[in-house]
């Protein structure tokens, strides 16, 4: 364990002194809030998981180029996101210090989604490749402005081990719903009888799905105006963002807390982001699926999702939240595995409609696995957030919600650029484009099937095993809350042991 340290051991706290006693939201409260995530995840992610089929099948652009593009927006958002969570940390003005940017994200993270579904008409591919690089830096970087502020502006939204967990479920639950509204738009609407494989209904699909997430974050910015305004204001640092930004990174990796569950969410992000750019792929072309049947097997994952979400706070009542999370990583192996492991030794090979049903079971487990996981790690990096301030002196939630932000976004575009290089590896056909039912040769299904399910499993392993010496329990995070609590009653900035 990283040794305590006084506040003055490292210089005056730039940070805004805590209430010292537990802070509970309201219901609508914690209903605006959860919007916030329906941009993100709801929308933003459920809209941009069909890029990579969209310009790989569709378009034509090369696995490599586009996994490459997407990885370049993914890495530049993961690398700004500290200077966002530092700059949020730090803002002061009368809408407090996290709603300035996330008002200042909507209309870029609107028309960057819009645009990118819409590139122009006869690009070649380097051109084409150019766009996808602009689009997917712009639109990444611009969710990013939204999305770490607003992170940490729910970890001020509560403070208690529980009540933490519960605007977590909040958020989570309405990020499923609007990836629903999302996903049911897509298949049903524009990309019904076969039009995943067409290119015209992907501007409208764009457009729509951005017109979802200027909605969402709208709502949420205003519906929290006045308890963000409401919060504590950060005392002025005289140092600019560049100079202290390095002490500040530095200083959120002294934590082993935080550095654990940092990796550990790398390599979750990597493995979950491999399989996931891939699912459209094997959906369509080994198990033969039409498009309008795969929104039942999305609507099988948000029912599991839903089910892991709501169910995450019942299992911490009784497991602490380290368990949750490898029961949840636990689910997403057997998932990896099961099925697609039967499939590759020649046991079990549906095709068509009979692939429905197990694709669709198997699905709904990854969506448990993944709620367990998606409730945990942001209420553990808060608890983590605690831990920080009792070691340090200082709040760093900007930061840390960046960290774990970071650790999405640069894992997973190492996800998907694998998922792309594989694509080339495997010799995938660049010139499918339009052809509905077309069958790939089956040496290309089989080392599909494997990069996909196998391949994926074993990342998740090896985050589980850094994660399992983690060491915050319900008792550790109680004796961080009472101690942190002494020290805001006596007000004199001391550490308390």
């Amino acid at each position: 364990m990283t040794p305590a340290h006084t506040t003055s051991d490292l210089g005056p706290s730039n940070e805004p002194t805590a209430a010292p006693r537990e802070i509970r939201p309201t219901v609508a409260q914690k209903i605006f809030y959860s919007l916030g995530q329906a941009a993100q995840s709801g929308g933003f992610d459920t809209a941009v998981g069909f890029v990579f089929f969209y310009y790989t099948v569709v378009l034509g652009l090369s696995g490599a180029m586009v996994g490459a593009a997407l990885a370049v927006g993914l890495a530049s958002d993961a690398i700004v996101d500290p200077f966002i969570g530092s700059w949020s940390d730090n803002i002061k003005s009368r809408l407090g210090r996290r709603l300035p940017l996330m008002i200042a994200a909507i209309p870029l993270t609107t028309i960057s989604v819009g645009l990118l579904f819409s590139p122009p008409a006869d690009l070649s591919q380097p051109l084409l490749f150019g766009w996808l690089v602009l689009l997917s830096v712009a639109g990444r970087s611009s969710i990013s402005l939204f999305n770490v502020p607003y992170i940490a502006l729910g970890a001020e939204l509560a403070t208690g081990y529980a009540e933490r967990t519960s605007v977590v479920v909040y958020r989570s639950v309405a990020g499923i719903l609007a990836g629903l509204v999302i996903t049911a738009l897509g298949f049903s609407v524009f990309f019904a009888d076969g039009g995943l494989q067409r290119p015209e209904g992907y501007p409208g699909f764009g457009w729509t799905a951005a017109a979802v997430l200027f909605v969402c974050m709208t709502v949420c910015c205003l519906g929290l105006r006045r308890h963000a305004a409401s919060l504590p204001q950060p005392v002025q640092v005289p140092q600019p963002m560049w100079r202290r930004l390095p002490n500040e990174v530095q200083e959120i990796f002294a934590n082993r807390s935080f550095r654990l569950l940092f990796l550990s969410a790398v390599i979750t992000y990597v493995a979950q982001g491999l399989n996931a750019t891939l699912n459209s792929h094997s959906f369509v072309f080994v198990w033969q699926l039409k498009s309008e049947d795969i929104q039942f097997i999305t609507y099988a994952f948000i029912v599991g999702l839903l089910i892991g979400v709501g169910g995450a706070p019942k299992f911490q009542q009784r497991l602490e939240k380290k368990d949750v999370v490898l029961i949840g990583l636990s689910l997403l192996i057997a998932n990896w595995l099961v099925v697609q492991g039967s499939w590759l030794l020649g046991l079990y090979s549906p095709v068509g409609d009979a692939a429905l049903m197990p694709m669709q079971f198997n699905s709904f487990v990854a969506g448990i696995g993944i709620g367990f996981v998606s409730v945990s790690y942001p209420s553990m990096m808060a608890d983590a957030a605690d831990e920080h301030e009792h070691l340090f002196g200082r709040r760093r939630e900007g930061l840390y919600f960046a960290g774990l932000g970071f650790a999405n976004k640069a894992a997973t575009s190492i996800g998907v650029l694998l998922a792309g290089v594989a694509l080339d590896i495997i010799r995938f056909p660049s010139d499918i484009g339009q052809k509905v039912g077309v069958v790939l040769p089956h040496d290309v299904q089989f080392r599909l099937v494997l990069v996909w399910g196998p391949v994926a499993a074993v990342i998740a392993v090896i985050s589980m095993l850094i994660f399992s010496s983690y060491a915050i329990t319900r008792t550790r995070h109680a004796e961080i809350a009472a101690a942190l609590r002494a020290k805001r009653d006596l007000g004199d900035g001391a550490q308390v042991a």
